[in-house]
């Protein structure tokens, strides 16, 4: 049996965007909470691929998580943009009280709009879900039986939540995924152990949204 295990974490928080949507603007984070970061370089596993999205934050975030705790060296590092947060097109930049007014209170309970909503000039969350899952899918041949610990963005691992539980993307957007939150994700390939000896290759969801 082969057994994957993602680690993902969402980036520290954004202070710069004076309460507008940001999106996949490539803004900086706050990493100066250092006992979240320590708590949180606890739970990780050493030698492991480190993954992070192309936006600062996140490589921001895996550095502060790293300065705690030097033996997680990576055994690689690399950037993937697929897996950088949705893009909003348009609306980036919106105070979102000027977001609400301009689509005249058509407000998503959990999210900026439904999982099929394409924003002008920007993508959808099932749009997102699609790009997330291909790299996803991608990483885990190329690396399996590997630990990746993933450094990326709330959309995105709901996206992977998506993927892993096989649910309509609309049903992820009701998870909450917190700043410097950790989800696991493990993919497993081979019947042994399992109550299913037909299947071969399936996902199973460890944590989410477990804040150090």
């Amino acid at each position: 049996m082969s057994e994957t295990r993602w680690w993902w974490i969402r980036h520290a928080p954004v202070r710069a965007n004076n309460g507008r949507l940001y999106g996949s603007d490539d803004l900086p984070c706050d990493v100066s909470d250092r006992e979240t970061f320590a708590k949180l370089a606890k739970l990780l596993p050493p030698s492991a691929i480190w993954v992070t999205s192309h936006l600062q934050r996140t490589h921001q975030t895996a550095d502060a998580v790293l300065l705690e705790r030097p033996e997680l060296a990576p055994l690689d590092r690399m950037a993937e943009e697929n897996l950088g947060e949705q893009s909003f097109g348009d609306w980036q930049g919106l105070h979102f009280e000027e977001l609400e007014e301009a689509r005249d209170g058509a407000w998503h309970r959990f999210w900026l709009a439904p999982a099929h909503e394409r924003p002008p000039g920007g993508e959808s969350f099932e749009d997102l879900s699609l790009r997330v899952a291909e790299r996803v899918a991608a990483l885990t041949e190329q690396h399996k039986g590997h630990d990746l610990i993933a450094v990326t963005h709330g959309g995105t691992i709901r996206a992977a939540l998506t993927q892993a539980l096989g649910i309509a993307p609309e049903r992820a957007l009701s998870f909450s995924i917190d700043n410097c939150s950790l989800t696991r994700i493990d993919h497993i390939v081979g019947a042994e152990g399992s109550h299913a000896p037909h299947t071969r290759e399936s996902w199973r969801v460890g944590l989410v949204n477990h804040r150090p």
